[in-house]
């Protein structure tokens, strides 16, 4: 008897393999063996399969006196999750005659004990590999099927239980297909609805501005403040800022989110991602055995916000210099490495001092008396924007609500300012200015005598280091984007200047 094929795929980030399942019988002592570098939840498969293929109506692996082997290839890559059950039990059923081929297709799918195919990770992973590798079709769960048709190039076909798989294998040349091909899915361009808006907070406004100028450029902010004037509640307004996720990035933040939790929904609007101050190093940067996502990543193309910022793991904040400078984590390990990305806008929140009432008046020298350099230089140095939040009197939490449209208002000038940016950045391959290298700034912003000037003296007397200096002239360059400029004016680099991190 002849080793039976089918080919499924394991799925990373952004990426997958092909793995070729192949099935063996012969006669012996029943035995079911996987051998291929298999994981718990691929090793269990046998016992699902077994049920399964019962429940459909032919005669189960376990009743027959036969020798049992399923070889994944490659044999050397680890082979991991519940996305080889449905494979698995169509090798084995052609292996025994009761399917001819599966043709050029993949298959993917969890199968429950009486036969229904249920969803499983990272599946527009496997579609998009399965296209980058010429084939042609793939079979997924339904409930996955919206997530697979996101990948052009490629026909889905959405099945519910592996009966009808088998019956769509079986059925004759020309004849209508039992599963139903998905169309492509198309996903309007939705800005983000979150319950704080920018009218719900009550004065503020110099750090509602400093947000609008991080939304339109993709700024790194950080806000300081004592407890309780509104730091989280601005952080959460900013989300509702950021204009909706480009076809192109969708897909990688699905990508992404795919692999690493079942996606429920599927927006453009951008992730935000708030882990809490306990989270473990592994959780953040990501890492472990075989190397994982974390919230770096997962917070790629948009929010990464850490309040009580002080207070993570110091190596998990010196960790962040590589993201925010090089917008990719690289995660090493004895068993492998991986590079993911992590292009996130950082929003961070502390409070290092009381507020008015114990006469603070220097908030860097206050933010390095109580954390006592926690906070490493080169992590500040990262940071475009510093913005004070004191607090606010209570006149003005009386009064009535003035702006009742505040936020709309700043999504305007903000998409006016990105498209700005992208028409003369696009040669470039980047879409904002707070993604623009140092070459970048030479090629494309032409400075006047009197701005380079006022940003030699600004350097010299805040001793600004080099990346600082860079970072400053991206900010000024955003907020002239904001004023429909096409140059930079003085006044646009005096207000990025209002912005900086101060000397500790």
């Amino acid at each position: 008897m002849s080793v039976a094929r089918v080919v499924t795929v394991q799925p990373h980030v952004l990426s997958g393999t092909i793995v070729t399942i192949e099935a063996d019988l012969s006669r012996g002592l029943h035995s079911f063996s996987i051998v291929g570098l298999a994981g718990k939840a691929v090793e269990e498969a046998k016992d699902r399969v077994s049920s399964a293929i019962k429940h459909s109506g032919f005669a189960s692996p376990k009743s027959q006196n036969q020798k049992i082997t399923i070889s994944l290839s490659p044999a050397d890559l680890k082979k991991e999750g519940p996305v080889f059950d449905l494979p698995i039990a169509l090798a084995y059923l052609v292996a025994t005659g009761e399917l001819t081929s599966t043709g050029n297709t993949i298959f993917v799918g969890e199968l429950g004990l009486d036969g229904t195919l249920r969803g499983v990770r990272g599946i527009l992973n496997i579609v998009t590999a399965a296209a980058a590798a010429g084939y042609s079709e793939v079979v997924v769960p339904s409930e996955n099927s919206a997530e697979a048709a996101l990948a052009p190039n490629i026909k889905i076909l959405a099945a519910t239980s592996l009966a009808e798989v088998i019956a769509h294998l079986k059925q004759e040349r020309g004849a209508p297909d039992i599963l139903k091909t998905v169309p492509l899915t198309k996903v309007p361009e939705t800005w983000a609805t979150g319950k704080t808006l920018l009218e719900d907070i009550r004065g503020q406004e110099s750090a509602k501005r400093a947000l609008t100028i991080a939304a339109a450029g993709r700024h790194n902010v950080i806000l300081v403040g004592p407890p309780g004037t509104g730091k989280t509640m601005l952080a959460r307004a900013f989300q509702n800022l950021l204009p909706p996720l480009s076809r192109e990035e969708l897909l990688e933040v699905i990508a992404i989110h795919s692999v690493c939790e079942r996606v429920e929904d599927i927006t453009t609007t951008p992730p935000f991602r708030a882990p809490h101050h306990t989270a473990s190093h592994t959780a953040l940067v990501g890492g472990g055995a075989q190397p994982k996502p974390g919230e770096v990543t997962l917070a790629h193309r948009g929010v990464l916000f850490m309040d009580e910022f002080p207070e993570f793991e110091r190596r998990s904040l010196d960790a962040l210099r590589q993201p925010m400078e090089d917008r990719v984590v690289s995660i090493s390990r004895v068993q492998g490495s991986a590079l993911f990305p992590a292009d996130f806008i950082l929003i961070a929140a502390m409070n290092p001092y009381r507020g008015r009432e114990d006469g603070t008046q220097n908030l860097a020298r206050a933010m390095q008396e109580t954390y006592k350099g926690k906070i490493s230089g080169p992590v500040l140095d990262r940071i475009d924007l510093w913005i004070e939040v004191p607090h606010v009197e209570y006149e003005t939490l009386q009064q009535a609500r003035t702006k009742v449209a505040e936020t709309d208002e700043a999504r305007t000038i903000i998409k006016s300012a990105r498209e700005r940016q992208y028409n003369r950045l696009r040669d470039r391959g980047i879409r904002t200015n707070g993604e623009m290298s140092s070459r970048d700034l030479d090629t494309c912003l032409v400075l006047s005598p009197e701005v380079t000037t006022l940003l030699r003296q600004s350097a010299e007397r805040l001793n600004l280091s080099p990346r600082s200096y860079h970072r400053l002239i991206k900010v000024a360059r955003t907020i002239a984007d904001l004023a429909a400029a096409d140059e930079i004016a003085t006044t646009h680099v005096l207000e990025a200047l209002q912005y900086r991190v101060p000397a500790l």
